[in-house]
């Protein structure tokens, strides 16, 4: 299944569907037909958030279902973030299975470094010229201003401390950070093991703050795309 196909159905039990359904037994029930006990274990998981130790947090996204093809990006978004990449260097954090890094090498072939970061990288492609680092996001194994543009898809939504993780990606760009996250709202049973929640730019926005005077934030299909210029933000 790919991005435009799951946006299209979470339209439909996202903002169609009312609250007091959505949250209800008779939709777990209904979810619980497709995945089964997991719709009950994202939301313990959830709720637990707080105290969750590092195992816990490892052992679900191991067994969490592969929902999309390759990439959580829809092709608007890939087409958008390799269009934004600029200079020599760029870094994925979440990379996944590596396979937006193949679609933004396809895009500037003429890039000189290529990495990869997820604290799981078993399901890497292990593409020809992508090294990979197995590393949580709140700590990259990476020197300040070592990536000319990091990109990280889909990541955001997934972390406790995600103010952390994001100073964290500040640290490591030089010139530009790219962020993408589902433009979403929180209901109790849910298809995915998200933390935090953005229904709108602005919402998302707050989680940036401070926002830098060079930025772009903007709705992509369900998806945000964010865009802040590093340099501009350090004078």
């Amino acid at each position: 299944m790919n991005r435009e196909t799951t946006n299209r159905i979470r339209f439909l039990i996202e903002d169609v569907m009312p609250p007091i359904l959505r949250d209800s037994r008779l939709f777990k029930g209904m979810a619980s037909l497709a995945w089964g006990k997991h719709i009950a274990h994202l939301a313990d998981f959830r709720a637990r958030a707080p105290f969750l130790s590092a195992n816990e947090y490892e052992d679900l996204y191991r067994q969490h279902p592969r929902v999309h093809e390759g990439t959580d990006n829809s092709e608007a978004c890939v087409r958008k973030i390799a269009a934004s990449v600029v200079g020599d260097s760029v870094c994925d954090v979440g990379c996944g299975t590596g396979v937006l890094l193949k679609r933004i090498r396809e895009a500037k072939p003429d890039l000189k470094r290529l990495a990869g970061v997820d604290f799981a990288i078993d399901d890497a492609a292990r593409i020809e010229g992508i090294e990979y680092h197995a590393a949580m996001i709140e700590d990259v194994p990476f020197a300040d201003g070592e990536f000319d543009t990091v990109v990280c898809t889909h990541v955001i939504e997934h972390i406790l401390d995600y103010r952390k993780a994001i100073a964290e990606l500040r640290r490591v760009t030089r010139r530009r950070l790219i962020i993408v996250v589902p433009r979403e709202r929180e209901y109790r049973y849910t298809f995915n093991p998200h933390f935090n929640f953005f229904p709108y730019t602005h919402s998302f926005l707050r989680a940036m703050h401070p926002v830098p005077a060079e930025h772009t934030c903007v709705d992509i299909g369900r998806d945000i795309f964010y865009c802040e210029d590093r340099t501009a933000a350090a004078e």
